[in-house]
């Protein structure tokens, strides 16, 4: 369990150039010019990403269950206050897949953009890459909240969000 503020600034930015690396990845899916292959390599790259994002924060499925009841109760209501449905839960292809509709319109126009001749591979791994980037350092900020919530007090105040 994190028990600092510095230990969680930490996590955050690890996290977040893990971030920057899978979606580096997800752009060179993305160059592939097989309309829908971005989107499986997306898919697969975010089910692995979150948890493990989670995982680092203490707020995987596993850890969550093991918390005092009262302290997961209380990770859980921060994360839904968030809007993040995958803190301290399974992230299944099914819920990956529904989060990527919500930067869905991004998504297909980098599928559709491979298909303009030079450019739109291009175009394609841009669009890939920020879209990866949003959804994954949205999760890290949404874990950082949410293992702050749980921090002692004292380090709580110490905290620059």
């Amino acid at each position: 369990m994190i028990t600092t503020i510095a230990e969680l600034d930490r996590i955050r930015d690890d996290s977040k150039r893990l971030v920057t690396t899978r979606s580096m990845m997800s752009a060179g899916a993305a160059v592939v010019p097989i309309p829908g292959a971005d989107i499986v390599a997306d898919i697969g790259l975010l089910t692995k990403l979150l948890p493990e994002i989670s995982k680092r924060f203490g707020l995987d499925h596993d850890q969550v269950k093991t918390m005092e009841p009262q302290l997961a109760q209380q990770a859980l209501v921060m994360a839904s206050s968030l809007g993040n449905t995958m803190i301290g839960r399974m992230v299944t292809k099914r819920i990956v897949a529904a989060l990527l509709r919500r930067v869905g319109a991004r998504v297909a126009v980098g599928s559709m953009a491979k298909f303009i001749p030079f450019a739109g591979s291009a175009v394609a791994a841009t669009i890939s890459f920020g879209a990866m980037k949003l959804v994954g350092n949205s999760h890290v900020e949404d874990c950082y909240k949410t293992a702050l919530a749980l921090l002692p007090a004292d380090q709580r105040a110490l905290a620059k969000v």
